[in-house]
């Protein structure tokens, strides 16, 4: 993700906090089934909505200003020769293509890293492959309450902006190896560098890491002289459990699509 960010923090953003990140999946997944001469497909405020409402994943209100910012930012425009038409239907601009793309190649090769696979070469090799793999990726994450509710330590971030951002920044500075029975230690950290980095506000950082320590799961080393931060190895355990939800389902609709293709 912090690759995506520093290629396109706007974009990225869309990817970073849970909701945000639930909107975006399933409205490039409906801008992907759209079907020529079918008024009915594609990606409209109406179709996101009676997808998103359903899960009570977000309001009304809020698919509304989602749609109006990323039309605002060109992430999507309006479907050429459709522009008078209501309700507006939306294709997704070549950037926000590529980021996805990317995301679910990132995906497959942190997939490979596990079991010394060939996903994500595979992919970049069948790039049609993200019309089937996507759309079945936002729909059954969108569908299974264990990765829609993520657990309350990982939510604490995950629901907030830019939330995915700072967990994905904390685990790249952990070990694995640490043997800390309890902690994991990520070092010193300057939160008002980290906010200025993330387009976040210090005290919004600030707000969430106090209500981190207040709950257990992260803390500072005070017999240090540069006091390190530590998160807890339940808070990773349980993001990495959460994590693989996800993975499970991205593998699924990998292995879906190979098998669509005759390309297994």
């Amino acid at each position: 993700m912090r690759d995506m960010f520093d290629a396109g923090p706007r974009l990225a953003r869309l990817l970073a906090s849970h909701q945000r990140w639930l909107l975006t999946q399933v409205a490039y997944a409906l801008s992907m089934e759209r079907v020529d001469g079918d008024a009915s497909s594609g990606l409209t405020a109406t179709a996101l909505t009676s997808e998103i409402t359903a899960f009570k994943a977000a309001s009304r209100n809020t698919i509304r200003s989602y749609i109006d910012e990323v039309a605002t930012y060109k992430f999507i425009t309006c479907v050429p020769g459709e522009e008078r038409k209501r309700p507006r239907r939306y294709e997704v601009a070549e950037t926000a293509q590529q980021a996805m793309v990317g995301w679910v190649w990132s995906n497959l090769l942190a997939l490979d890293v596990l079991d010394d696979g060939d996903r994500a070469e595979r992919f970049r090799a069948n790039p049609g492959w993200i019309r089937m793999m996507q759309p079945r990726i936002a729909r059954d994450c969108l569908r299974d309450p264990a990765w829609r509710e993520p657990p309350k330590r990982v939510g604490l971030f995950m629901w907030n902006d830019a939330g995915g951002l700072i967990v994905d920044y904390l685990m790249s500075r952990i070990d694995p190896e640490d043997k800390h029975p309890d902690r994991l230690f990520v070092g010193p950290i300057d939160s008002r560098a980290l906010a200025a980095d993330f387009m976040i506000s210090r005290t919004h950082l600030q707000r969430l890491f106090a209500k981190a320590t207040q709950d257990g799961f992260m803390g500072w080393d005070v017999d240090k002289k540069k006091p390190p931060l530590w998160i807890s190895r339940a808070f990773v355990e349980e993001y990495c459990q959460w994590q693989a939800i996800k993975f499970a389902y991205v593998d699924q609709a990998f292995h879906a699509a190979s098998e669509m293709s005759g390309k297994q």
